[in-house]
């Protein structure tokens, strides 16, 4: 014998288990039997706490990898600078403006090129690896 239950959900709550009852093919009073029952079973607590360790983990390696990605960006602005620092005579006076001119040009040539290739998808980021182990391809990639 079944007792019924009249429960009320928000509505993209709803939506979800109805897909998920459609992609499974069964029914919804089962989706929902099987949540409570999985939610005040003595283990329930534990695989909860699993799923979130293994979310934790996810978003630790995400948090790693923008910590590279930042490094990384940094470090090569860093030797850009330098390097164009050191290598980048002083103008004379008289030739200030047609160069102020110029690097405006130039720049803006830069932020339309840079542009393109972010809708594109490309990145910097992921063609570096692949540029290293072209160089040295008895290496192994990570």
């Amino acid at each position: 014998m079944r007792t019924r239950l009249n429960v009320y959900f928000p509505p993209a709550l709803a939506k979800q288990v109805d897909e998920l009852a459609i992609r499974r093919r069964i029914s919804r009073s089962a989706i929902v039997e099987a949540a409570v029952a999985s939610y005040l079973s003595p283990d329930g607590a534990d695989r909860m706490e699993a799923a979130f360790a293994r979310r934790l983990d996810r978003l630790s390696r995400q948090v790693q990898r923008l910590e590279r990605n930042t490094g990384l960006t940094t470090e090569a602005l860093t030797l850009f600078v330098r390097f164009w620092l050191s290598v980048t005579p002083q103008l004379p006076d008289d030739e200030q403006a047609a160069a102020q001119v110029k690097g405006r040009k130039r720049y803006e040539g830069f932020v339309e090129t840079l542009g393109r290739r972010y809708a594109s998808g490309k990145s910097l980021m992921n063609e570096i690896p692949e540029d290293v182990w072209l160089k040295h391809p008895g290496e192994p990639q990570r």
